[in-house]
C-alpha cells in the first residue's frame, strides 16, 4: 500500500530532472500522473531543453513503476494550453488533487539575449506557476476534498547569495522569491477548504539544467564563479540527487503532512543555513 494511493497529480515540467523524477516517485507510492512539458527550445536559454522523446521516457519510467499517465505537451507561459493539458488528465482519471508547478528554466549566462532572458524566466517560473494554479485550483476548490500545490521554488527564492544582478540571473531570483508570495496568499486563501500550498526550496540539483556542456563553459571562464565559497553547501555534497526533492514531495503530498500549509520548505543541504 503506497503512501499516495488514490491520489492523482498535476505536474509541469516533467519530462526530465526533478519533475521526472517527483512523477516517478510518487507514481511508485501510488499516485497517478498528468506529465505536462514544453518540449521545445527557448531561444534565450543556453542549454537544450527537454524533448517529446524526453516526456516519453517518463511515461516509460513512470509505467515501469506500475504507475498511471497522461502526457501532455504545453507551454506554462500559455494559460489555454496549459488548461487544455489539465482537461486531458481530468478526463481521465476524474480529477486532480496534487499540483506540482515545477518547470522551470536556467537564465541565459552569456550576452545576446539579455532582456529577453528576463521576460522568459518570469513567463516561465512566475506567471507560469500562477497559470497553474489558476487552471488547477478552482477544480479543486469545487471537488471540496481538500489537496495540496506543491511549489518548486529554489534557495534562491530565500536568498540571493552567490548570484549577479544579470538580467537572467536576476529574473531567476525574482521569480524565485516571487512564488513564495503566491504560495503565502493562496495558503491563505485556501486554508478554509482544506487545501494546503507550500514551496520547496532545493540547492543545486545534479539534472540537465546546471550539469551541461554551456554551464561547465561558463565556469570555467568565470573562475571567481567556480571559486565563490557562497556557491557551496556547508554539507560535504556539490549536488543533491532529484530524489532527494521527490522525497520531499512525497511527504509534504501525503496525509501525514495533512496540517502542513504556508511554509517554506529548504532541502539544500545547509545552503540557506549560513
Amino acid at each position: 500500500m503506497g503512501r499516495l494511493d488514490g491520489k492523482v497529480a498535476f505536474i509541469t515540467g516533467a519530462a526530465r530532472g526533478q519533475g521526472r523524477s517527483h512523477a516517478v516517485r510518487l507514481a511508485e507510492e501510488g499516485a497517478a500522473i498528468i506529465a505536462v512539458d514544453l518540449c521545445e527550445q527557448i531561444p534565450s536559454v543556453f542549454y537544450p531543453l527537454a524533448t517529446k522523446d524526453d516526456l516519453d521516457e517518463t511515461q516509460r519510467l513512470v509505467e515501469a513503476a506500475g504507475g498511471r499517465i497522461v502526457t501532455a505537451v504545453a507551454d506554462v507561459r500559455d494559460r489555454d494550453a496549459l488548461q487544455a493539458a489539465y482537461d486531458e488528465g481530468a478526463r481521465e482519471f476524474g480529477y486532480i488533487d496534487v499540483i506540482l508547478p515545477n518547470a522551470g528554466i536556467m537564465p541565459v549566462l552569456g550576452p545576446g539575449f539579455e532582456e529577453q532572458a528576463w521576460h522568459d524566466s518570469i513567463a516561465t517560473m512566475l506567471t507560469g506557476v500562477w497559470h497553474t494554479l489558476e487552471v488547477a485550483v478552482p477544480p479543486l476548490i469545487a471537488r471540496g476534498q481538500g489537496g495540496v500545490v506543491i511549489i518548486t521554488s529554489s534557495s534562491a527564492g530565500l536568498s540571493s547569495i552567490g548570484l549577479n544582478t544579470a538580467p537572467g540571473q536576476a529574473a531567476y531570483v525574482a521569480a524565485k522569491h516571487g512564488v513564495v508570495g503566491l504560495m503565502r496568499l493562496y495558503a491563505s486563501q485556501l486554508a478554509k477548504h482544506s487545501i494546503r500550498v507550500v514551496t520547496v526550496h532545493p540547492t543545486g540539483v545534479n539534472t540537465p539544467m546546471v550539469v551541461n556542456q554551456g554551464y561547465d563553459e561558463f565556469m570555467q571562464a568565470n573562475p571567481e564563479a567556480m571559486n565563490n565559497p557562497n556557491y557551496k553547501n556547508p554539507m560535504p555534497v556539490e549536488l543533491i540527487d532529484p530524489v532527494d526533492i521527490s522525497n520531499a514531495i512525497v511527504y509534504l503530498a501525503s496525509d501525514e503532512a495533512r496540517y502542513v500549509t504556508g511554509v517554506t520548505f529548504p532541502v539544500d543541504a545547509g545552503y540557506l543555513n549560513r
